[in-house]
């Protein structure tokens, strides 16, 4: 296996990156190293990218990325791979990003929305593009919680607010109350900074996805339903408007 060093995370630095230019380093059958990538490599519910990588007349699909020794991109079977040492033309699909990084963000709104109005946790979560679900520790849901969650997350919607994200030592953010928002922490403990996504006024978690700047980019949030799951467990299914 070639030497490499780790890949810059363009998806952490400025997530509207979507075309950029690299060098591969490494390439098994575990995938492809970049120098440089915006490919976000899922994680906290987020799933990975999708996209291209151009090189030489030709194309490379990219199918997901994952992290391990480094960021590795999946090509799709069959695609030719970039030998080490070829500069490429890396590009995410833009519409599947975007819709991510929206739902991303408004499920941090809602989660906001919760904790602020009912006191809950997040005990679970998944998304895909315009859709997602988290799961509470709610014992108990009073009559029209989902119509009075959905309007206060629409209320929030409207009032744009600013969405950023940061890096704090460990010990510095733990000294913000309710940093984690999750029932368990699962922030491992050799991590020794801590990436931190800010919504003005609303909500403060660590997080390691990739986000809209703010809260009106999100657009109209719907909750589809509140299911039971179990005692002490309530989940709400929201969607997105379309582009």
């Amino acid at each position: 296996m070639a030497a490499h060093t780790h890949t810059e995370r363009l998806d952490l630095i400025d997530s509207t990156v979507r075309e950029w230019d690299a060098t591969v380093l490494d390439v098994n059958e575990d995938g492809i190293v970049l120098d440089r990538s915006a490919f976000y490599p899922g994680g906290g519910g987020q799933p990975p990218d999708h996209g291209v990588l151009l090189w030489g007349g030709v194309q490379t699909r990219i199918e997901g990325a994952r992290r391990g020794d480094d960021i590795r991109l999946i090509p799709a079977e069959g695609d030719p791979l970039p030998p080490v040492g070829t500069e490429v033309r890396g590009a995410i699909e833009d519409e599947r990003r975007t819709a991510l990084m929206r739902t991303h963000s408004g499920l941090h709104l809602l989660s906001g929305v919760v904790f602020r109005d009912f006191g809950a946790l997040v005990t679970g979560s998944n998304m895909d593009p315009l859709t997602g679900r988290l799961d509470f520790n709610l014992d108990e849901v009073p009559p029209g919680f989902k119509e009075a969650v959905e309007e206060a997350c629409n209320v929030e919607v409207a009032a744009d607010r600013a969405i950023a994200a940061y890096e704090l030592p460990r010990a510095e953010a733990f000294e913000i109350p309710d940093i984690i928002r999750t029932a368990t922490n699962l922030l491992p403990e050799n991590i020794e900074i801590v990436r931190i996504v800010d919504i003005a006024g609303l909500d403060v978690q660590a997080d390691g996805g990739t986000h809209v700047a703010s809260t009106n980019q999100i657009g109209a949030m719907r909750v589809l339903k509140v299911e039971n799951k179990g005692k002490g467990f309530r989940r709400i299914r929201i969607a997105l408007e379309g582009e």
